[in-house]
């Protein structure tokens, strides 16, 4: 068991990509395509697409495959594409994670079934039926602040056992359990909440999934180079200089409205959010330009 378990499937600095809308909010595929691009071109190696800060809630399943290719076309070579399947509905989800596994996307990012607050023996069913329907690579995604339920740990004990459950995205936060997990299981740990980024990866996590690295990607990638070359000092100046800044702008904003407005201030334009996520207003943007600047990425 390594800091760099899972690596060669889940990547080590990733980023949830926003999905760009036209200004009509139509699925804009050359728009994702240069995102993509430019993300990889600047440090990242692990892209989820159509996850939480993809608004997967509000794009269609066509335009989530349709999105998948664009992507897997643009920087499929040069980084891991992990694809958002997981719905509360577990015959959706397997249609969408064999869908998925056509495109030839490297993982799957499966949530906990929200809103239903299933049993955990409902919670392991419907991982395992996923998880059997095709042969790609799982990552776990437990967020029970949107799920409305925590993945207990003996539930992640029993799904690590399963051959294709080979990864956990955290953003429950106890960060004893998951050292205890990471160790006891063997399951890639990947940290789902970048003000934890720094303190999952000294407790052996493989890598991180960012929000925030949208707007800062080249400091998330050196972010994780200097914490794995020992120099902490570096490591720390970053976590506090310049992701801190874009990390309380993420909390006032939420993750998809933040991340679009930041790119839109660097000249990359993605569009709005689908309702009922909205853009930001003049106010928040002023705000957030100050944070930038603070974090020194604009």
């Amino acid at each position: 068991m390594t800091a760099k378990n899972g690596v060669e499937t889940f990547g080590r600095v990733g980023v949830a990509m926003v999905t760009p809308f036209d200004g009509d909010g139509n699925l804009d595929l050359p728009g994702a395509r240069r995102l993509a691009a430019h993300l990889v071109d600047n440090g990242i190696d692990h892209l989820v697409i159509s996850g939480t800060t993809g608004e997967s809630p509000t794009t269609t399943p066509a335009e989530k495959v349709d999105l998948l290719k664009a992507v897997k076309a643009e920087v499929g070579a040069r980084a891991k594409i992990c694809a958002g399947v997981g719905t509360n509905n577990t015959a959706v989800s397997i249609e969408m994670a064999r869908a998925a596994t056509e495109v030839g996307v490297d993982s799957l990012l499966v949530v906990a079934p929200y809103y239903s607050k299933p049993s955990q023996e409902g919670v392991y069913r419907h991982f395992a039926a996923i998880a059997d329907a095709t042969d790609t690579p799982i990552c776990v995604y437990d967020i029970p602040g949107r799920s409305g339920i925590a993945i207990e740990a003996d539930t992640l004990r029993r799904l690590a056992e399963l051959p294709t459950i080979r990864a956990v995205k955290d953003a429950k936060g106890n960060l004893g359990l998951g050292a205890e997990l990471m160790r006891e299981t063997g399951l890639a740990w990947y940290s789902g909440d970048d003000p934890l980024n720094l303190p999952w990866v000294a407790l052996g996590a493989s890598g991180f999934i960012s929000v925030v690295g949208h707007a800062a990607p080249q400091a998330l990638a050196e972010l994780y180079t200097s914490f794995e070359a020992g120099d902490l000092a570096r490591a720390r100046e970053i976590n506090a200089e310049i992701l801190t800044p874009l990390i309380h702008a993420q909390a006032r904003l939420g993750g998809a409205t933040m991340a679009k407005a930041a790119l839109r201030l660097q000249g990359i334009d993605c569009g709005e959010p689908r309702l009922p996520v909205l853009g930001a207003n003049e106010d928040e943007i002023a705000a957030l330009r100050l944070d930038m600047e603070k974090a020194g990425v604009l």
